[in-house]
């Protein structure tokens, strides 16, 4: 009884077989060749074993006793050698097809899944009652031959075999297609070759590359009337060149199964929805997605942005602007984003009006893209209205980079001298400014101002600040035709330039607005340069409906009011100071002088004439007129286009 208990000793010496001797057994088990035994060896290969396993234990063994990571290790263990076995087999093959060293051992290497798909089949080879007795070796070599794909590297050697190389394996279904007709005659795998070899020059011919020409032949099968069915129907939608390979690549196996008529009803109901005939050749190669998807999902697409008051126009030139915007994302991922974009106070038809206007939104990340910059801009004080104003007026600021591209320029507009509380609302008055290139349009922008307009260093960030809009002008079309107009008035450059960081505006009017205001106020005010320097923003006023206007007035009542006073405030305001002027005049010519009043509107009383040398009242308005004024010309010996003649009096 206790000798029936006693363990085998083999069994007991085969489990405690340490992990790098398993991995010596097996690699001895599974490799083709025998390898070279010392004397003395454990396991000996004597020349009369018919085979290197009849000397070794069975490979059960070998995975007895261990555990599943073990087991899962010595498996793939086993695989990789089973994988290197195949190979020098393959290679043995192409040596005896006469192919050099160098082709063949680059085509190997290139062609993994063809050799694991060799592996699968001489497996399943065991199965067959001819093949239950043979080894690996013999199994994946009879394939090898019978699969005559050596036969057909040779052939089309000068077509076929730039396929293999290129990186894609059409062998697997070119290998699959000859298995099932093995058994046939060799007639027809010659016609097969010859075919292969036409369909070949004809798909390059229409310009598809050798890794397109591949995948297509793997995603068909080896079908390859269906390869040109579906090419000759994307050429007739208009798609041209190398988008045909796109095309035909990208859309799937889907597309390569289906008929003309049904990929015939796709383009025919995107036309329907607005999406015109001419447009579909570039819709389809930028998205050919949409040839996969059944009509029932892609009337789904379509009507999710048609249910946010999209038209037929909006939605056709929508689809032609990012045709990825129709059939790249899911529909859980665009509802997502639609979501998100009305969290900033937009309506359902607001987000589908900006759709329309900037579909690549759709593109956008909302946790890698959205939401840093949201976060970003808050940290700058944009409010949520400011956001919503920014995205409706520039919606492609969220679709820019963060870090590469925003930070930089907000970087740059404190350097000089944007204020950190000003910054934000910079960005909402003037949201392009994020899209500007700040080596090509900001950075020559400021040197202008700074070198040419005269802004002073210290006044540069209150410029920008108050007038982002310069960083979007042309300098050579737009800043440099008025800082030389202006210049030509006589304005000096220091004084040019606290004008323009007074009122930056100053320079992005067209010149063609700014004459008629000068010559009236030079010619018809009779006023003098210096009124014009001290208020820049004169040129911001309408002369028909409040320049002129108003003069009238001040010239029927025969009081004059600086530039300041004039032209800001309402009509009623305007009035009132008028009045107010009228009565002061009334009570000087009746002896009772009231110099208060008078300094608080910087008007003056003229009794018999309207001159624009009369005397400022205003204490404040004097000190500003400082020694500059004596470079100034006289109001009136000159005009815009005279040099100056002689100096202003200061009083």
């Amino acid at each position: 009884m206790k000798k029936q208990q006693e363990p085998n000793p083999q069994t007991k010496q085969d489990n405690s077989i340490s992990s790098s001797d398993k991995i010596k057994l097996l690699e001895m088990s599974l490799i083709r060749k025998r390898t070279p035994q010392f004397p003395g060896s454990i396991y000996v290969q004597s020349p009369s074993d018919v085979d290197v396993n009849s000397s070794l234990p069975p490979l059960r063994k070998i995975f007895d006793g261990g555990g599943d990571e073990e087991e899962q290790e010595m498996l793939v263990r086993a695989v990789e050698i089973r994988r290197g076995v195949t190979v020098e087999i393959f290679k043995e093959a192409m040596r005896k097809g006469k192919f050099g060293i160098t082709y063949y051992t680059n085509l190997v290497s290139r062609l993994g899944e063809f050799i694991d798909y060799v592996i699968i089949r001489a497996a399943e080879m065991k199965q067959l009652p001819e093949f239950s007795d043979s080894t690996y070796n013999v199994r994946a070599k009879t394939f090898i031959d019978d699969s005559n794909v050596v036969p057909l590297i040779s052939v089309t050697q000068q077509n076929l075999s730039a396929l293999l190389v290129c990186g894609q394996i059409p062998t697997i279904g070119l290998a699959q297609y000859w298995i099932e007709m093995r058994r046939k005659d060799s007639m027809l795998k010659l016609f097969f070759v010859g075919l292969a070899t036409e369909m070949y020059r004809w798909l390059k011919h229409n310009s598809l590359s050798y890794p397109q020409i591949a995948k297509l032949i793997c995603m068909s099968r080896g079908n390859l009337y269906a390869i040109r069915h579906a090419a000759e129907w994307v050429k007739s939608i208009n798609v041209k060149g190398r988008f045909i390979g796109v095309a035909l690549t990208k859309s799937g196996e889907k597309m390569l199964g289906r008929s003309p008529e049904e990929l015939d009803e796709i383009v025919g109901y995107l036309e329907s929805q607005g999406v015109r005939r001419v447009w579909m050749g570039y819709v389809m190669s930028q998205c050919p997605q949409l040839l996969s998807y059944s009509m029932e999902e892609l009337k789904s697409r379509v009507q999710f942005f048609l249910d946010m008051g999209m038209n037929d126009k909006d939605f056709g030139t929508m689809v032609f602007d990012y045709p990825q915007v129709l059939g790249y994302f899911s529909m859980e991922e665009m509802k997502q984003k639609v979501h998100y974009l009305m969290e900033f106070g937009l309506s359902y038809e607001d987000v589908g009006r900006l759709l329309a206007f900037r579909p690549e939104l759709m593109r956008c990340s909302i946790e890698e893209r959205w939401k840093p910059l949201v976060k970003y801009l808050y940290y700058l004080g944009v409010s949520k209205d400011g956001m919503r104003r920014i995205l409706t007026i520039k919606p492609m600021v969220f679709c820019v980079d963060l870090e590469s591209n925003i930070v930089p320029k907000v970087q740059f507009l404190r350097d000089i001298g944007v204020r950190e509380t000003a910054i934000g609302n910079m960005l909402v008055k003037f949201p392009p400014l994020l899209t500007y290139s700040l080596y090509k349009k900001i950075r020559p922008v400021v040197i202008f101002l700074l070198t040419k307009a005269g802004v002073a260093k210290r006044d540069i960030g209150k410029a920008i600040a108050l007038g982002p809009e310069l960083l979007g002008c042309s300098i050579h079309h737009k800043l440099e035709v008025n800082v030389k107009y202006f210049l030509s008035l006589g304005i000096p450059l220091r004084l040019l330039g606290e004008m323009v960081a007074d009122f930056p505006m100053l320079l992005r009017y067209n010149i063609d607005i700014l004459r008629p205001k000068y010559r009236y106020l030079r010619r018809t005010m009779v006023r003098p340069l210096k009124d014009l320097i001290e208020f820049p923003r004169f040129f911001s006023y309408s002369l028909d409906g409040r320049i002129i206007p108003r003069h009238k007035i001040l010239v029927e009542n025969r009081v004059n009011f600086k530039l300041r006073y004039m032209l800001p405030g309402t009509d009623e305001e305007f009035d009132q100071r008028v009045q107010a002027a009228v009565e002061r005049r009334r009570r000087f010519e009746s002896g009772v002088i009231d110099n208060s009043s008078d300094s608080q509107t910087g008007g003056s009383i003229e009794s018999d004439n309207y001159s624009s040398d009369s005397q400022c009242n205003d204490p404040i308005e004097r000190t500003s007129v400082d020694l500059r004024v004596n470079d100034y010309p006289s109001s009136d010996t000159h005009t815009e286009n005279e040099n100056p003649q002689r100096l202003l009096n200061a009083q």
